[in-house]
């Protein structure tokens, strides 16, 4: 994978962190912590109208990973319809997130309550540091990481797109990082694609954008960068017809990743013909 698409990837050298040859161009599937996935967008389960409104979402979103705030939801069905009902467990990968926790104390705390309710040992770890901005708490991640993966969890990582964090916790043995493309449903896009292209360069985990996704166009941008997925909640549940934005959201995950295979061509600042000029008569 190159740095960008137009320059060849640089030789290697003697640094600390060395460019590392990815093999995501040849992935056809998505694989994490041993599962396989056709589906490289994954989607959150918040926001909804209603159940029935979040089963057709996620139905024409195609996803096979969805995400459930574990302090968010209800998991004492005596207490109240719940979500865990209204989802085809045996359809869906669920992926219990540590959403709201602002300690790492209460997000191990919160993936051991997942792992109890759910009988799964993937987590999609967040430590949040500020509640205005919801950035991660990159060191108490790191904690929480550590924690959680000596505990048998698979762990996936809500962090900045900070590339030292990020091979860092791959370092850790986190089957994935996920870094963030702007604040939480902030709807902002990707902000900064060079950081996500050094971390495709160097961190040879899944790299999953987590956040800020705001429309199609965004997904298709990080899957053409060479993400392995994309991860939203917001862009689909905040549509004005969420149904419709699933499906987009879908053809779009697909396009992009498509065209990262397929190659574009490299970018130019004159013109060239589309068809030859090699024989052609001139007629003055």
């Amino acid at each position: 994978m190159n740095l960008t698409p137009d320059t060849p990837a640089p030789a290697p050298s003697s640094s600390p962190s060395p460019i590392l040859t990815s093999p995501r161009a040849a992935t056809r599937v998505l694989t994490i912590a041993g599962r396989t996935f056709q589906s490289r967008l994954m989607v959150g389960t918040g926001k909804y109208k209603d159940f029935e409104e979040t089963i057709r979402a996620l139905e024409e979103s195609g996803a096979e990973i969805i995400t459930v705030a574990i302090r968010r939801v209800n998991l004492d069905r005596s207490k109240g319809p719940s979500l865990l009902d209204a989802i085809d467990a045996k359809r869906y990968t669920l992926l219990p997130n540590t959403a709201g926790c602002f300690t790492v104390e209460d997000a191990v705390l919160t993936a051991q309550l997942a792992r109890e309710a759910l009988g799964t040992n993937l987590v999609k770890l967040e430590v949040l540091g500020d509640p205005r901005t919801l950035f991660p708490d990159n060191r108490g991640t790191l904690r929480a990481a550590e924690i959680l993966i000596k505990d048998g969890f698979d762990v996936l990582p809500y962090t900045t797109d900070d590339p030292i964090v990020c091979r860092q916790l791959a370092e850790l043995g986190c089957p994935a990082v996920m870094p963030l493309a702007a604040p939480i449903g902030s709807g902002l896009g990707i902000r900064n694609p060079t950081n996500l292209q050094i971390i495709l360069e160097t961190v040879n985990v899944p790299i999953i954008v987590d956040a800020g996704v705001g429309t199609a166009s965004d997904v298709a941008v990080a899957m053409e960068l060479g993400c392995d997925a994309v991860l939203l909640n917001t862009a689909i549940a905040g549509a004005e017809d969420p149904i419709k934005m699933a499906r987009a959201m879908r053809l779009a995950c697909e396009a992009g990743r498509l065209a990262y295979e397929a190659g574009r061509i490299p970018r130019k600042l004159y013109a060239t013909a589309s068809s030859p000029l090699d024989g052609v008569v001139r007629t003055s």
